[in-house]
């Protein structure tokens, strides 16, 4: 577990608490109404104790990006869900550090909250900034957020796993300059995640699907290396891309859509991976596509074919809900297919039932896995449900995190200071 000072380690009551938390959500695309509460809902417990404690809490929080600029909106819905679950008055002001903000921030009172605006309305904040100019912390304080809210605060607290591999300075820089302490979440997030890394109990099984595959493959070769993983059992895109690594021809469709997303390029890195762990890595036996609407299957080795696969076969599930059945340690990063299409839903349907019945620990994590997850189990089945997805994947991988970076530094600095 990472060094960082406790949420109880300070003393709060009559101060000025600037909350960093993840609670960007998914939108629904025509109503742009929020459709998952999950990082909503996991974001209480550290604001309901620092209000308890008698802060004046200023939260900050982004929702979209660059790439999801459909999401970027405002966050006033956010506020009327944090004001039901929390059953005291979240206020919200659509700024986020300027004259207004600041002004509120001011104002508050023991007890009382304010969500401040989108983040991702500051162009520091945003990841095209942030992988263009490339500022260290130290340099961030120059920022319009540092300037802005920071002489306006006692203490700085990141409960934000879920951006935690964001190097923007909402995440890094406050703790150059306040006290700062890691929320609950925070903290639940890295423990959950430290007993699939340190695989206690064997065999350990990672299930690692879905279309963002380029941090699932760069955290194969830790876990693997390291023995955390006893099995890796790939499938959705992942899969694919592992059976071209294999010498599997898919067909040209699929084939060009994979070079359209530039995912061959990991085919030589796989077949790496198969060299040195081949006993370790399972790959689909069996794909499923559609023909005039009705679901087919085919073996791997009646490949290829000219069809666009959407989802494992029955031979794959089976295959898989065995390796599931026997793990001690399970850990679960995207669907098996494009489970939001009737005909491709058994595949993930299976696997999660699967998933859920285990004995084993489970952890799952990232957006799309979660809302899978949700759509054919009920999540309390589920051992620990992580906020984060790139941020998981990157901690698995053994990358030293941004935000666990900067709050080491600060527990270095702030370790003698009292309540």
């Amino acid at each position: 577990m990472a060094n960082m000072t406790r949420l109880d380690h300070f003393d709060y009551s009559g101060k000025t608490v600037l909350l960093r938390v993840d609670i960007n959500s998914p939108i629904d695309a025509k109503t742009k109404r929020i459709v998952n509460e999950n990082r909503i809902q996991k974001s209480l417990p550290t604001i309901r104790a620092l209000l308890d404690g008698g802060a004046k809490l200023a939260l900050i929080a982004h929702q979209g990006d660059t790439l999801d600029y459909q999401n970027l909106i405002p966050m006033s819905e956010h506020a009327e869900k944090l004001s039901r679950h929390l059953d005291t008055p979240v206020a919200y002001i659509d700024d986020v550090a300027g004259p207004a903000a600041q002004e509120r921030v001011r104002s508050l009172k023991k007890g009382e909250a304010i969500l401040l605006g989108n983040l991702r309305y500051l162009s520091e904040e945003i990841s095209t900034f942030e992988n263009s100019v490339k500022l260290k912390p130290e340099e961030m304080l120059k920022t319009h957020l540092i300037r802005g809210l920071a002489p306006l605060i006692d203490y700085y607290v990141n409960d934000a796993f879920a951006a935690a591999h964001r190097n923007a300075p909402s995440m890094v820089a406050f703790q150059e300059l306040k006290p700062t302490a890691a929320g609950k979440l925070l903290f639940n997030e890295l423990a959950a995640l430290d007993r699939v890394m340190q695989a206690p109990e064997h065999p350990s099984v990672f299930v690692l699907g879905g279309a963002k595959v380029s941090d699932a493959f760069g955290m194969m070769e830790q876990v693997l290396a390291s023995g955390t993983a006893d099995r890796i059992l790939t499938c959705g895109i992942a899969g694919e891309v592992m059976l071209l690594a294999a010498g599997y021809r898919l067909g040209a469709v699929k084939e060009q859509f994979l070079r359209d997303q530039e995912l061959d390029v990991f085919v030589e890195q796989l077949r790496a991976y198969l060299r040195d762990y081949g006993d370790r890595i399972r790959m689909p036996s069996d794909l499923a596509y559609s023909v005039d609407g009705q679901r087919r299957e085919i073996p791997v080795e009646n490949l290829p074919a000219e069809q666009m696969f959407m989802d494992i076969g029955s031979r794959t599930i089976a295959d898989y809900e065995t390796e599931i059945a026997q793990a001690r340690i399970l850990f679960v990063n995207g669907p098996p297919g494009v489970y939001e299409k009737a005909q491709f839903e058994d595949g993930t349907r299976s696997i999660w039932r699967a998933i859920a019945a285990a004995s084993g620990f489970s952890v799952i994590g990232g957006g799309d896995t979660v809302t899978a997850a949700k759509r054919f189990v009920d999540l309390d089945n589920i051992d620990y449900v992580c906020t984060a997805g790139g941020a998981m994947v990157r901690y698995l991988s053994g990358k030293k995190l941004p935000l666990i970076a900067a709050m080491e530094k600060a527990y270095e600095r702030d370790a003698d200071t009292a309540r």
